[in-house]
């Protein structure tokens, strides 16, 4: 891991389960970072969704862009309220160029929450959409799901920004546009 390459200790959880929406993951977050955020660590959560809620049901996206917007607020406040110093990375692009322009309209409400609460965000959405390899490994895999290069670019455009959120306890980072 990166972040332990740079001398950075860390244990990190990954509790992304595929295709849930910002409603699924504001239902059971808290109840799962609990007993994994013991209070006298350094306790930090990073929070990434709002593909799936961009995906159309029945003509809607599953989510509307202000119910998930109020999700990721009430969301943010939350952690706050425990002491969680929080990052939220925006949603990745992927080949459905519609879903994508849905996709960036929630990332402008995103950034502006984040501003907002103080809470680091970081842009992903229009820097992937133009980034060859990654529309590439998306468009080469499932759509959404990139081959590694494409994660490799991801990580390139993240990993600077990551280890300036755990350079220091508590540290947070400024709204990355």
């Amino acid at each position: 891991m990166r972040a332990a390459g740079a001398g950075q200790p860390l244990t990190s959880y990954n509790l992304g389960v595929r295709g849930q929406t910002s409603a699924d993951v504001a239902s059971r977050w808290e109840r799962e970072c609990e007993p994994r955020l013991s209070p006298e660590s350094d306790a930090r959560v990073v929070f990434s969704f709002g593909v799936n809620d961009m995906v159309l049901a029945d003509g809607r996206p599953r989510v509307s862009a202000a119910d998930s917007a109020a999700n990721l607020t009430a969301i943010l406040r939350r952690a706050t309220e425990r002491g969680w110093t929080s990052l939220v990375v925006a949603p990745p692009p992927n080949a459905d160029a519609e879903h994508n322009r849905r996709i960036g309209e929630l990332d402008a409400f995103y950034s502006e929450i984040c501003a907002a609460q103080d809470v680091p965000y970081v842009r992903v959405h229009q820097p992937l959409l133009h980034n060859q390899t990654w529309m590439r490994a998306v468009n080469e895999a499932d759509g959404y799901h990139p081959s590694a290069a494409g994660y490799e670019e991801f990580a390139a455009l993240m990993v600077p920004y990551w280890l300036l959120w755990l350079a220091e306890p508590g540290s947070t980072l400024p709204v990355v546009r």
